[in-house]
């Protein structure tokens, strides 16, 4: 059972089980990360926990109805839960533990950064994966 934490280690948690992980290269997560591309666990509601910290997460919306939560104290990005997909995004930088699945596909690329290549064999996808975006029944 992988387990996170913030930088600050203030903010803890752990997912029963991580079915997904993908970069997404859109413009608000290269921001928010301060990369040329923010990684992402998806995890569904039941299988993931806070163990400690809650108090510490802090939100601010980007964008009308999309949140980016990071913590109040060393200002590390955080899992937030994202309603129009029923999923949790932890960011896969803050398990401390192996979370058993690794990226398996680009998404945004009409958004990625000009000066980064996508040089590996995973699927590319200009906007959001058809049947896994906001809104998208599953």
């Amino acid at each position: 059972m992988p387990r996170g934490s913030c930088l600050c280690g203030g903010i803890r948690f752990e997912c029963d089980a991580v079915p997904i992980m993908t970069h997404c290269h859109c413009s608000m997560c290269r921001k928010s990360h301060a990369a040329a591309f923010g990684t992402f666990a998806n995890v569904y509601p039941h299988h993931f926990r806070w163990l400690g910290g809650e108090e510490l997460v802090q939100r601010y919306e980007s964008s009308p109805g999309n949140l980016r939560s990071f913590c109040r104290v060393c200002g590390s990005k955080v899992p937030v839960y994202m309603e129009g997909m029923k999923l949790w995004g932890v960011p896969a930088g803050l398990f401390d533990d192996d979370p058993g699945v690794r990226p398996c596909l680009h998404m945004m690329v009409a958004w990625k950064a000009p000066w980064w290549e996508l040089g590996d064999a995973l699927p590319k996808f200009d906007e959001w994966v058809p049947g896994f975006g906001p809104g998208d029944e599953r």
